[in-house]
């Protein structure tokens, strides 16, 4: 099995079995599509530039205002959310939640989650 087919088996079986999450990306920090479980209607590409986009500001604004390193992203609109986290040092992983989601959980999960995808990106 490829890496790209494990991490995107990875957040398949996040999806199935957090309630509450809708759909998942990991992206490359440069912006380009690494595995996705986006519903088709959602373009990969512009997912993958937007989540670089606002983790690269995030992180700036994070340094700028003295928080230390950016943990995480989570956005919220009338829709639900969505939560950007890094994956190691090349990856990020981008959920869409729900409203009533337990975030709690989520954040417990994405943390497992981005530390396994970075592992097995980081593997020669």
């Amino acid at each position: 099995m490829s890496k790209i087919d494990e991490i995107t088996g990875l957040i398949r079986e996040m999806e199935a079995n957090t309630p509450g999450i809708e759909a998942s990306a990991v992206v490359s920090v440069q912006g380009l599509p690494i595995a996705s479980a986006m519903p088709s209607e959602v373009d990969e590409s512009v997912v993958a530039a937007m989540t670089a986009a606002i983790l690269s500001v995030g992180e700036r604004a994070s340094q700028e205002l003295v928080r230390g390193n950016l943990q995480q992203i989570t956005m919220q609109g009338d829709q639900g959310y969505i939560i950007i986290k890094g994956a190691g040092i090349s990856a990020i992983i981008t959920v869409l939640a729900k409203n009533d989601a337990n975030l709690g959980l989520i954040f417990m999960v994405l943390k497992k989650i981005s530390a396994r995808i970075g592992e097995l990106l980081s593997e020669e």
